[in-house]
This record gives C-alpha cells, sequence and structure tokens, in this order.
C-alpha cells in the first residue's frame, strides 16, 4: 500500500487516538515535576478524543470532512500547552491535505511539515527539548524519505520515520537539562510517539481499542473521557442568567433552548457571512458563541425556536451534533433537587424522591395562592465595556475573586486545565465588549490564547497570569478609566508585584534542581521552581516564606485549602507574624485542593 483513502485514515486516526489513551499514565509519569496535575498523557488524551468523537460520526468519510473533525475537534477540545500544541500540529497537518481524495507519501510528509511550521507559529517562545523538537525532526526525516523514494510503501516509510522519532526524543535530555537530571524523556513528545505507533500498528493491520475501560462522552460538542471531569464554570450569583442561577425564576429566562450545532461548511466562510451569521443568531437569540474557521462553524445560542436556527445554519452546509435542552426544565429540575438535598440529607434514600414530589408540589401551590403579580421586568442591559473570566479552584478563591470584579470564575486549574472551548463558553456568560481572561495557571495560558484567537464577536484579552495571586493584582491593578489596551498593559505589569509560593506533595520520586524528591514529600514551589523539600507541612510553608521575603515585603496573605484546618492556618499565620513582626499577615480560607497552602507576598 503506498496511498491512503479516507476509510483507511478514519482507521488509523482512531488507532492513533486510542494508543495515546491506553498509554497516558506512562506518559503522565514523565513529567519533570512531581506535582498533581493535568498532566500532559491526559490533557493530550482529552484534546485527541476530542477529535476521535467527531472522527467517529463520519460513517462514509471523506479526507476532506475527517481533516475538518480533526481539526475542528482537537482545537476546541484542547487542555494544556501539550494539548494546544498538539491541536496545532493537526491543525496543519490538516489544511495541506484538505482537497485530496487520497493520500500518498507526498501528502503526508507536506501535512507533516505544515503541521510543525503551524505549531511553532502558536508558541510564543518555542522550547527545544520538547514535542516541537520531536516533531520537526519527524516532518523533516519524512522529507528526506520522500525525497529519496517517493513511492516506497507506506508501511516502510512509517516504520522509519518513527523510529528516527523515537532516537530524536531520546536526546531530548540533551537539549533540556531539567529532562536530564530528572532522567525522562520530553512527556510531550512520547505522546506524540504513541500516536504515531498507533498509526504503524493499524498500517500493519492491527486494531487498537481503548483498553482504559473509559467510553467516550459527547459535551458542548467536544468528546472527552467519562473518567476525567469536565471543567465547567461557576456563576457568581450577581452576574448569573438563564440555567446558570438557582436563585432566579424559570420566568426570567428569556430564551427557553439551549441550542448547539457544528455547521460542516460546503465552502469557506468571509468574514462578512460570519458576521451575517451572528447578527442573525442575536436576532433570535442570545448567549451566543459562534466560532468559524475553514471548515466549520460551531454555533451556541439560547432560542425559543431552534429550528429557525437549525434552517440558518443549513443555508452554509449539513449540520452535526445538534443538541436542544429545554433550559426551564433543567432550571426547575435543579431547584427542586438543591431543597430536597437541604431537607432530606439526614433521611433515608427510599423517602427522598417523596419529599421531592411532596416539595414541588407545594411550591407549584404557593406559586399559584394569591401571590403580588411580579413586577415588570427589566429591559436587558446592554453590553457593559468590561469583563471579566477567571480559572481558579476553591470556593473560597473563587469567591474572593468575585468580590474584585470577576464576573465568571471557570473551576479548574493544575487538577483539570480548561480546554479552548471551556473558555469560550465562560466569555459567552459574560455581557460585556472587553473581556479580559486570567488563566492563572502557566498551563492554561496557551488553551486561552487560542480561545482568543478564534473568538469574534467580543474583544478578548489575555492577561498572561500564572497563579492566582497575580490574578488577583491584575484585578487591582485594573482601571475602569483606561481603554482596554492600556488596561492590557497596567494589569499585565501588576502580575511582577506580587511573589507566589504553594505547598503541596510529591506524586512522583524525581530530582529537579538539584534536589531529591521522594513521593509523598511536601514541597514549597514558588515562582522560580520548588524552593524548598520536606517532611511537614508548616516546615517548609515557612522555610518557603524565608526564601521569598525581601526588604519591600509588606504584606504575606496566607490562602489555605481544603485539606488544612483552620487551626493549623491560624498557627502558621501566627509564626510568621511572630518571625516578621513588621509585615502584615492575611489570612484566607481559600478552599483550593491540591495545595496545603497558596501564599502570596507584596
Amino acid at each position: 500500500m503506498n496511498t491512503i483513502d479516507a476509510l483507511t485514515f478514519r482507521k488509523l486516526f482512531l488507532d492513533g487516538a486510542n494508543n495515546l489513551s491506553n498509554n497516558k499514565e506512562y506518559i503522565n509519569e514523565l513529567n519533570v515535576f512531581p506535582v498533581p496535575d493535568g498532566d500532559t498523557g491526559t490533557n493530550m488524551t482529552l484534546t485527541i478524543m476530542a477529535a476521535a468523537a467527531d472522527v467517529k460520526e463520519q460513517q462514509n468519510p471523506t479526507i476532506d470532512t475527517l481533516a475538518k473533525a480533526i481539526s475542528g475537534g482537537s482545537l476546541r477540545g484542547a487542555r494544556g500547552n501539550s494539548g494546544v500544541i498538539l491541536s496545532q500540529l493537526f491543525r496543519g497537518f490538516c489544511k495541506e491535505i484538505r482537497g485530496k481524495k487520497e493520500l500518498t507519501l507526498v501528502d503526508i510528509a507536506a501535512g507533516f511539515e505544515r503541521g510543525v511550521e503551524t505549531a511553532y507559529k502558536a508558541v510564543m517562545k518555542p522550547k527545544e527539548g520538547t514535542i516541537l523538537t520531536v516533531a520537526r525532526g519527524i516532518a523533516e526525516k519524512a522529507s528526506e524519505l520522500v525525497q529519496a523514494d517517493e513511492t516506497r510503501p507506506i508501511v516502510e516509510f512509517a516504520d522509519e520515520v518513527i523510529a528516527y522519532g523515537e532516537d530524536v526524543l531520546e536526546h531530548t535530555p540533551e537539549l533540556l537539562p531539567v529532562l536530564a537530571e530528572a532522567g525522562v524523556v520530553d512527556s510531550g513528545g512520547q505522546g506524540l510517539i504513541e500516536i504515531l505507533k498507533g498509526i504503524l500498528a493499524g498500517l500493519r493491520g492491527e486494531e487498537i481499542e481503548d483498553k482504559t475501560g473509559a467510553p467516550v462522552r459527547l459535551a458542548r460538542g467536544a468528546g472527552i473521557l467519562e473518567d476525567v471531569p469536565k471543567a465547567r464554570p461557576s456563576y457568581p450569583e450577581k452576574h448569573a442568567s438563564g440555567s446558570g442561577n438557582d436563585s432566579i425564576s424559570t420566568a426570567d429566562i428569556k430564551f427557553a433552548y439551549c441550542t448547539e450545532f457544528i455547521i460542516l461548511l460546503d465552502r469557506e466562510l468571509t468574514d462578512e457571512e460570519v458576521e451575517g451569521l451572528k447578527e442573525y443568531f442575536l436576532s433570535i437569540g442570545d448567549s451566543l458563541v459562534c466560532v468559524a474557521d475553514e471548515e466549520l462553524v460551531k454555533v451556541h445560542v439560547h432560542t425559543n425556536h431552534p429550528g429557525n436556527a437549525f434552517e440558518k445554519g443549513l443555508e452554509y452546509g449539513s449540520l452535526t451534533r445538534m443538541k436542544v435542552d429545554n433550559m426551564k426544565e433543567e432550571h426547575s429540575e435543579r431547584v427542586s433537587m438543591e431543597q430536597e438535598k437541604q431537607r432530606a440529607e439526614a433521611q433515608e434514600e427510599a423517602f427522598r424522591q417523596i419529599k421531592y414530589e411532596r416539595n414541588a408540589e407545594k411550591n407549584q401551590n404557593v406559586e399559584s395562592a394569591g401571590k403580588k403579580p411580579e413586577a415588570p421586568k427589566k429591559p436587558e442591559l446592554p453590553p457593559k465595556k468590561y469583563g471579566f473570566v477567571a480559572v481558579a479552584a476553591g470556593t473560597g478563591i473563587s469567591d474572593i475573586l468575585k468580590e474584585i470584579g470577576v464576573d465568571v470564575v471557570l473551576s479548574g486549574g493544575q487538577t483539570m486545565n480548561p480546554s479552548t472551548e471551556d473558555v469560550l463558553n465562560a466569555v459567552a456568560e459574560v455581557n460585556a465588549e472587553n473581556v479580559f481572561v486570567l488563566p492563572n495557571n502557566k498551563n492554561i495560558i496557551l488553551a486561552a490564547n487560542q480561545a482568543a484567537s478564534i473568538c469574534k464577536d467580543k474583544n478578548l484579552i489575555v492577561i498572561p497570569s500564572k497563579t492566582v495571586p497575580q490574578g488577583i493584582s491584575a484585578m487591582i491593578a485594573f482601571a475602569e478609566g483606561l481603554d482596554a489596551e492600556k488596561n492590557r498593559a497596567e494589569m499585565t505589569a501588576a502580575l511582577s508585584a506580587v511573589k507566589t509560593g504553594e505547598v503541596t506533595f510529591s506524586v512522583r520520586d524525581t530530582s529537579v534542581d538539584g534536589k531529591s524528591i521522594l513521593k509523598g514529600d511536601i514541597m514549597g514551589i514558588n515562582d522560580n521552581g520548588i524552593a524548598v523539600v520536606g517532611k511537614e507541612i508548616p516546615d517548609v510553608a515557612l522555610r518557603m516564606v524565608d526564601v521569598m521575603m525581601d526588604d519591600e515585603a509588606g504584606l504575606i496573605t496566607l490562602y489555605y485549602g481544603e485539606d488544612t484546618t483552620k487551626e493549623d492556618a491560624e498557627a502558621l499565620a501566627g509564626k510568621l507574624q511572630e518571625k516578621y513582626p513588621e509585615v502584615d499577615i492575611d489570612l484566607h480560607d481559600g478552599g483550593q485542593p491540591i495545595y496545603y497552602y497558596v501564599i502570596s507576598i507584596e
């Protein structure tokens, strides 16, 4: 075989995706930093499975429809730096193969080259010794082989390309000293090799199944693994609307049906046509997310006429992933379940449904029993000038962010990096012309930037905050009277005004920055990396603060996590106050997982 038709391409992509999924835990173990986080294997798997879900729907595929599915699915499902880079490799490859009836070695080699070019452009400061290096090596080897003989069997070609890619991977520690110290190769590069190994096995006639036992399900247009929790936004009470706020009446839901679908375009739309689509959808609803690329348009709109939205979409192509939810029914169900939980928590499970039904009936009777008519609804307010989305975990930290002006706190962070589509959905909830996004984690910045590049109906501005204290500092620096670009500059400058330290535990044995770390050790991590390693939480926290302190420090803020008691946090605060009597100590219940303490110094 020296060409690949559409059905074979579909099978090979799924083989590659499943092989990555089967090896994701091994890839996770290659991560240098021993913190519990949204690891590389998990993020790459979630990204490729988002595309795999779309590919599985292609029962009578063409190269074009598969390219659209892979590019669009991975773009919106991308999580973490590794997932975003992988999505860009796919995106470039798929652009190159558009219009092909079948793929030759020349097409594949050209696709590799364009994928690498696209991925390198997506990263502001590309670092060698990473997945980018491995991908570039693979592309260079593919081109070399094609130039020598473009008629060779594809299995032979793939075998040589992968062997060379593995050789490049083995040399990544020479390019990144941190890999050499930990004694591992780059995890992202390993993930890419596992995808290609799955494809090679498929070329040899094997059927690679997902052995993780995790079925693929669809959620908001992207396939994700069932065993990994979906990061979802939590909505502040003052700003929530529609079904996102349990405290409002269903009468406040202006548009009843949450309508979602994807248009598989017959042709690429002009910017004017995309704007026309958005204007139409806004004329029949609100809460619009309309994201277009060369091959497809993803639509999310709240409307009273889903059929009209579908009909409009059909003017530009075929529809897939159509989904309609009645938000009034969902809202009523959620409110009633919350009331039931409060009233029947200590009761037997058999009585809970009875109480639910009685409570629902009682509420219905009260509503119809001569209450004063509701005041007329206020007209919907026009978009405000500025809005804010922040990523964070922990109820206490979420509340603090809302108190200082954040409209939507997107649940996520170290243990689950939100996808590009998660960011877009959160931004859609903010009724503002300019929306600032605070990732508050270095592994989420690329996904946020990717969301900004495809968000057309709002000015999405990413402030590259790497920690929650940096995000808080940026919010405090915001000034309503400045324009968007000046605020971007001021908020970005504020990131350097705060030092951040985090106390957590090690999930694996490793060596980083000359420090030997064992599984279960307590680590103090500051802006420069792992600063302190020890066995006791208070000791590590105190020593880390010592490393971070300087003569200009005037405030130490402690956010204690869900696994830390208030008494322990107060004891630590007392020791810090005793040691640094001239510095103010501020203590908050952050409620964050993973980290016993998040500590900021200003």
